[in-house]
């Protein structure tokens, strides 16, 4: 997990993507159906780093054979600040195939899911573009 935390302090999206397994999945806190593939998943995380504002975790937990993480953050959307966790599974490769967020307070996640909508003809123009 530690490549990723870099990766995503340093906002360096090709570090990201790379570590993101063809199939992976992505359960956002604000849409009902989950988003499949890397294409999707990589194209929504470049909209999140474009919405969060002074971004930073602030704990981290793993699962006893180290496939399971939970990264707290607390960041900033619309001026709302946010604590969040970002709940991620690992392959065999050690490739995230699974990224699910969850976000709080009620207000954050909404001030979220309008920036996030806003985001959401670039992010798929993005992921149809790969």
């Amino acid at each position: 997990m530690k490549a990723f935390r870099q990766a995503v302090e340093a906002r360096d999206l090709a570090a990201i993507e790379a570590l993101l397994a063809e199939d992976v999945v992505f359960i956002s806190p604000v849409a009902f159906q989950p988003y499949p593939g890397k294409a999707m998943t990589a194209a929504i995380l470049r909209g999140v780093l474009r919405v969060f504002e002074d971004f930073r975790y602030v704990s981290e937990l793993a699962g006893a054979d180290d496939r399971d993480h939970a990264l707290v953050f607390e960041t900033k959307v619309g001026g709302k600040d946010i604590t969040g966790c970002d709940f991620i599974h690992l392959d065999d490769d050690g490739l995230i195939d699974r990224f699910m967020v969850m976000v709080r307070p009620l207000s954050g996640a909404q001030a979220l899911a309008e920036a996030m909508n806003a985001q959401f003809d670039q992010i798929r123009r993005e992921a149809t573009q790969r």
